[in-house]
């Protein structure tokens, strides 16, 4: 039996058809991530719908806010609405991140959205290196956990300000003094690879635990796998390229040993990261987008209430 739903792509579509597109062919092209497929169509058909959804749960939860203050005899502050964005690497998690903080920062009820990735939260790479995982880095433990429940903690108490480190895809670490700055948002956008993982060994409280409403981006592993591979290869004839890239080595590498080199990643690191830690936090999700090739998602899975 399934905690969920299965909506199929048309009905699903069906959905939004009264909310009006309110981005532009030239704004979803710098929203695409590498290798993704999104156009107006994509957009219109799965996440619009999922925008107004959305807009929905943010509605009713300012709401039962507002009652429960009222009922206490208090005049709390909302908190703001957080959703987590989880899935595997190369699964287009990043774009839907992207794409739904800019639908839903055009609705008039939460204008201020932001987005965080959890790969602020992972260890530096000399950390990694000290502690012997530098070849488990994405895997729960390459991140510091703490922080990163800290920080979502702080976010759904109503800390009005709160910071992030950053990470740089290019060097790929962690960068020094570097901050992101969170004041007062309306709706918080996390997402990662691990985000709806359950509470790690020693703790009480799962980062999921603050989450209002959770998202698994999700597709057969035959084809992320491909995603993966042809990600890797358009980055080793673009990003790679920069001398200041930690990948740079790939871009002068044969091809067939770029290649090559590329499989064993996917199939020592990001492959038993999927299995063991990835796929088993689905059933945890509020709803799952089920891709099939090309990016496009075939049908969403909705929790049944």
């Amino acid at each position: 039996m399934s905690p969920f739903v299965e909506i199929s792509r048309a009905d699903w579509a069906a959905l939004g058809r009264s909310t009006e597109l309110p981005l532009s062919e030239a704004e979803i092209s710098q929203i695409r991530g590498l290798g993704d497929f999104l156009d107006l169509k994509e957009v219109t058909d799965v996440y619009l719908p999922l925008s107004r959804l959305l807009n929905l749960y943010v509605t009713e939860s300012q709401r039962l806010h507002d009652v429960t203050s009222e009922f206490m005899g208090e005049r709390a502050k909302g908190t703001p609405f957080i959703i987590g964005v989880a899935g595997s690497v190369a699964v287009g998690k990043s774009t839907v991140a992207r794409l739904l903080k800019e639908l839903l920062s055009r609705w008039p009820s939460t204008p201020r959205v932001e987005l965080i990735t959890t790969d602020g939260f992972l260890h530096p790479n000399a950390e990694l290196e000290r502690r012997n995982i530098m070849h488990r880095k994405g895997f729960p433990e390459s991140y510091d956990r703490l922080a990163l429940l800290k920080f979502v903690a702080d976010i759904k108490s109503g800390v009005e300000r709160v910071t992030a480190p950053v990470y740089s895809h290019l060097s790929y670490d962690i960068v020094p003094g570097a901050e992101v700055v969170i004041e007062s948002p309306d709706v918080v956008i996390v997402e990662g690879l691990n985000v709806l993982q359950p509470p790690a060994m020693g703790q009480e409280v799962a980062l999921s635990d603050y989450f209002d409403f959770k998202i698994y981006v999700d597709a057969d592993v035959e084809i992320v796998t491909e995603w993966f591979l042809g990600r890797f290869e358009q980055l080793r004839e673009g990003a790679f390229t920069n001398p200041k890239s930690y990948f740079h080595r790939y871009a002068e590498m044969p091809h067939d040993k770029a290649l090559e080199r590329a499989n064993e990643i996917w199939r020592t690191i990001n492959l038993p990261n999927l299995v063991e830690n990835i796929q088993p936090t689905r059933s945890r999700a509020t709803l799952v987008l089920q891709k099939g090739s090309e990016h496009a998602v075939q049908s969403v899975l909705l929790r049944k209430s």
